[in-house]
């Protein structure tokens, strides 16, 4: 069963030129829930609604993040090639 799911993944890929934004997209989705966690614990405790304000933080990092990153990206980039040898 697993085989056959993996085999129907595998063939639908995005391409190459797409790998910026996917690149974004996924950084931005695990970041700003990353950061989501935690500020609001530092902000507001661990109580009953942690989790909702948690969700309530992340519907407005994930966009801005996401954005932030597309902007961010090429000059990180820059930024490795001047301060990395070889790259």
């Amino acid at each position: 069963m697993t085989h056959s799911i993996t085999k129907k993944t595998a063939k639908f890929r995005l391409p190459k030129h797409a790998s910026p934004y996917i690149f974004a997209l996924y950084m931005a989705t695990i970041m700003a829930f990353l950061m989501s966690l935690v500020i609001t614990l530092a902000e507001f405790g661990r109580g009953p609604h942690y989790m909702t304000n948690v969700m309530n933080a992340y519907q407005v990092a994930m966009p801005a993040a996401f954005v932030c990153i597309l902007v961010v990206r090429p000059i990180v980039i820059r930024l490795v090639g001047l301060t990395v040898r070889g790259h």
